[in-house]
């Protein structure tokens, strides 16, 4: 009997739950709803388009119509999901012109998302305030910066400073807007920001951090922001607050909810058969063991092929995450796993930290640059917890080795002895990596 998977949302975490599905079963009927018309692309670019880096919005397409034909996945696009019948296996969707239609199902896989955040300020619905999530926000964006000169982001996540860099890299005037005492306050500890922060200020970006945006002005247009007891004039509002799990079809059909849908290593709900990934789904940390809302790329893409997969009959699991996340903020990289010291603090864990200051490659060698590392070790056992580095080349593949050795339960101490490669174009004798995971191994 030929099998009926059933996908609703066709983001990073749906199309590749569609992809896999597609690979476990070459025969299963599989369907794609969602209520857009474009889907498959890559939200993560948005702010280098707008930023000129990547020249077009069709460049960000990951899974294009092209390769849903293929794979022979049915789209269904500007389609809404109103109701899951668990009992019975079917939802029920609605189309563009309010037809209704029953869509069995054995597997269904839930990748409704996230919806924009929209914090409690006054003003904040007022015209020109923009969030940027999708395609059309960053048309509109792009179209309200060609006609301004000043625009106010509140939020210094990492969404807030690659728009902002964008922003200012087409000429506007740039405030950013932190409530937190610092910027990037979830991926970096304070020590480590001042490098971001030092990188923009360079650019001529302004930061407010520490309070928020009380009031935003304007009778039909935005025109200035309230912060404490200051009055900024703006042509535009950036909201980069961050998004909110979209969980109320899973909620309305019994699903289990914690801070979004609740989901096994299967990724599969408390009701048989239905599945979630994405932003709507919290996962567990691997490090504290809570359940978390990850909400990045690399999780959502991951989860879709493990839920695509067990939806097809093929076992896999999804261990968990570390909130591993990377960025280049004009030339500076930032990269970050693991738990910072606040996370450790609120996880009630004290750690012992190393920091370390080295070179991408040789200093005799052209080209090379400076590397800052700040690795995190479990004050008990030694285990590493977290790591953040900002250097102008190669963090990546740093965060992903220090990724690697949290996984493997490595202590400081192991991780200081890792067997690194050497060459002068390439990399220094001595890896930043491990020299800071020896001193903070000194310390212990």
């Amino acid at each position: 009997m030929t099998r009926k998977i059933v996908i609703v949302g066709g983001g990073a975490a749906g199309s590749s739950a569609a992809a896999f599905a597609r690979k476990a079963d070459r025969k299963a009927e599989i369907t794609l709803i969602d209520k857009h018309k474009r889907i498959g692309f890559s939200r993560c670019g948005l702010p280098f388009v707008i930023g000129g880096e990547i020249p077009n919005y069709d460049e960000l397409t990951v899974y294009g119509q092209d390769f849903f034909t293929m794979s022979k996945i049915d789209l269904m696009l500007e389609i809404t999901v109103a109701q899951i019948e668990p009992d019975d296996k079917y939802i029920m969707a609605i189309d563009k012109n309010g037809t209704e239609s029953q869509i069995e199902y054995d597997s269904l896989i839930l990748a409704t998302g996230a919806e924009v955040f929209c914090p409690p300020i006054p003003g904040i619905e007022t015209e020109g305030v923009l969030p940027l999530r999708t395609i059309e926000d960053g048309i509109l964006i792009e179209e309200r910066a060609k006609t301004s000169k000043k625009v106010v982001i509140i939020g210094a996540g990492l969404i807030g400073l690659e728009i902002a860099v964008a922003l200012r890299e087409r000429g506007l005037e740039v405030i950013i807007v932190e409530m937190l005492p610092y910027i990037l306050p979830l991926v970096l500890d304070k020590d480590m920001s001042k490098d971001v922060e030092k990188e923009l200020m360079g650019l001529g970006i302004g930061m407010i951090t520490g309070c928020g945006v009380d009031e935003i002005l304007g009778d039909e247009e935005v025109n200035a922001c309230v912060i404490g007891v200051e009055t900024i004039d703006t042509d535009f509002v950036i909201n980069a607050t961050g998004v909110r799990a979209d969980v109320k079809l899973a909620k309305e059909a019994g699903i289990n909810i914690g801070k979004g849908i609740r989901v096994n290593e299967s990724m599969e709900t408390n009701i048989p058969g239905i599945y979630a990934v994405g932003d709507c789904v919290e996962c567990k940390h691997l490090i504290t063991g809570e359940y978390v809302l990850s909400q990045l790329g690399t999780t959502a893409t991951r989860q879709g092929r493990v839920a695509g997969r067990n939806a097809a009959g093929i076992r896999d699991i999804f261990p968990g995450v570390l909130m591993s996340s990377v960025t280049k903020i004009h030339g500076l990289e930032i990269g970050a796993t693991g738990l910072t010291k606040w996370a450790a603090e609120r996880a009630n864990i004290d750690v012992v930290i190393g920091k370390m200051t080295g070179h991408t490659k040789p200093h005799y060698f052209p080209g090379g640059s400076k590397v800052k590392v700040k690795i995190l070790a479990r004050k008990g056992d030694g285990r590493v917890i977290g790591a953040q580095i900002v250097a102008r080349e190669d963090v990546g593949h740093r965060i992903n080795m220090v990724a690697t050795a949290i996984q493997s339960n490595m202590t400081v101490n192991e991780l200081a002895k890792v067997d690194t490669c050497y060459a002068p174009p390439i990399a220094d004798t001595l890896e930043t990596v491990c020299l800071a995971a020896e001193l903070t191994a000194k310390k212990l």
